[in-house]
């Protein structure tokens, strides 16, 4: 199969995420195409047979340019299977509220976009003070503080399960392959 992959990132993890992604589906035997979604605006779709988007949640919301690839694209993506890759520090958790809150912005996103995706996975981002100006430093050292109070908010440090990622790419694709 040949699969579309387009990603939307802020300080990188959502590009490493699908970097991961399009090598586990080339280490299954398929061909992928991967890039950014602000290079993305002429891509043709309907030369795919799936596809996956990724985007990050950041004050509440997706990347605008992931919003806008999915509305400009939503017929293109209704015609074949689709996973959506939600990244966000809330799915590292276990706190129900949380999850409330990434179902509240999924469903937005598909108000606002008019797309349903095939299969939505929530995975854990990552926190890179590195990467963030003063402001959102000083927002993330409190949600990373509440979230996880033995992770040193001075450092970097990844959430993403791989392992789970894996696994749950390896499903979607038995599920989409045809017989």
């Amino acid at each position: 199969m040949k699969l579309f992959i387009g990603y939307a990132t802020n300080e990188g993890q959502t590009r490493k995420i699908a970097q991961y992604v399009a090598d586990r589906c080339v280490d299954l035997g398929h061909s992928v195409e991967m890039m950014g979604l602000t290079d993305a605006g002429s891509v043709d779709l309907a030369r795919f047979d799936g596809a996956v988007l990724g985007g990050s949640v950041h004050a509440g919301h997706y990347q605008r340019v992931l919003s806008d690839f999915a509305a400009d694209h939503v017929m293109a993506l209704d015609a074949i299977p689709t996973l959506m890759i939600s990244v966000s520090l809330a799915a590292s958790g276990h706190e129900a509220e949380d999850w409330r809150a990434l179902d509240k912005i999924l469903a937005d996103f598909k108000d606002a976009t008019q797309w349903t995706p095939g299969e939505v996975a929530q995975v854990a981002g990552a926190y890179k003070p590195s990467e963030y100006d003063v402001f959102r430093r000083f927002i993330m050292r409190r949600i990373i503080k509440a979230k996880d109070p033995e992770v040193d908010p001075d450092w970097d440090a990844e959430f993403t399960d791989w392992e789970a990622l894996d696994a749950t790419v390896t499903a979607w694709l038995q599920r989409i392959e045809p017989e």
